[in-house]
């Protein structure tokens, strides 16, 4: 795509941020139901654990990068499990962020891995964390450098014909649905788009908002869980120890934003009490009552 017709795309793409498409809640929602593999805890091998995925309803997993690819494809034939994506399993250890530009090079090489990996499994993007803000690394630091690196690896995911999905994580980073849309955009690349997390803004925001700031930039969802009250109570980060549709996530409005773009992809579900069969279950029947909202 040459630079006319990708600021062309942009345009078009940025029109539906306040203009989404009037016939797309018409259309028959489709999200397609995954877990997050890291978050699954039920005992075995990598083909058992995908059995019992499949068992409790789930039609997708989001593997981790770096994980044996053989065994790894082995158990989604098996199974009929599909990739829904993979997680780059580099990105909090080794951030395309880091002062240190041995760091940032592993951190690259872990994001080109898993593009290879989506690619072997068939799954349409790979998760990034693009980058961490802390006392020793400046937001504008952390802006100039995750852009230079990932622009590296964009090539590779144009050959591939798999998407880099940005997350919005608790890293500091890209705090408003504003700027997350600039930082997409000012990659120029149609490979690149946005991992939204809807657990994760809500200690800070509304997702219905940022589904449709963001529109058709929106790649993947993950599915999570929060609760403001706990939160306030005792720490932000128990608020994540809630279970589904206990916490603050207004999944009709959410679900009604995901209309209005037209969103048509996978929701993943990165959630506690996947530890066993019966939890597996649990979330998944959860899952169908969200996506129905």
């Amino acid at each position: 795509m040459n630079r006319r017709s990708f600021l062309s795309a942009a345009a078009i793409a940025a029109a539906s941020v306040t203009l989404p498409a009037l016939h797309a809640a018409d259309a028959k929602r489709r999200i397609r139901k995954g877990i997050m593999w890291g978050t699954v805890g039920v005992k075995g091998s990598v083909l058992e654990k995908a059995q019992a995925i499949k068992a409790a309803g789930f039609e997708g997993v989001e593997p981790m990068g770096g994980m044996n690819q053989d065994e790894v494809l082995k158990a989604l034939e098996a199974t009929g499990l599909k990739a829904g994506s993979v997680c780059c399993h580099t990105h909090w250890a080794k951030p395309l962020s880091d002062p240190n530009p041995a760091v940032r090079a592993v951190g690259l090489e872990g994001l080109r891995q898993s593009l290879r990996d989506a690619k072997h499994y068939g799954a349409p993007a790979v998760l990034l964390v693009p980058a961490v803000v802390d006392e020793k690394v400046s937001y504008a630091d952390a802006y100039k450098r995750s852009q230079e690196e990932i622009r590296k690896a964009i090539p590779l995911a144009e050959e591939l014909g798999v998407r880099i999905a940005i997350e919005n994580v608790w890293n500091n980073f890209l705090l408003s649905p504003l700027e997350a849309a600039r930082y997409v955009d000012e990659l120029q690349s149609p490979q690149v788009g946005w991992h939204l997390d809807c657990g994760n803004l809500i200690h800070y925001g509304w997702p219905e908002q940022w589904v449709r700031i963001l529109g058709k930039r929106i790649v993947t969802l993950h599915i999570k869980e929060y609760s403001r009250t706990k939160s306030d109570k005792t720490g932000k980060w128990t608020g994540f120890d809630v279970e589904f549709l206990k916490g603050d996530n207004n999944w009709p409005a959410i679900m009604k934003a995901l209309d209005e773009i037209g969103y048509q992809g996978w929701g993943i579900a990165e959630q506690g009490g996947a530890g066993s069969p019966e939890g597996l279950r649990k979330l998944s029947t959860e899952m169908d009552q969200i996506f129905a909202s």
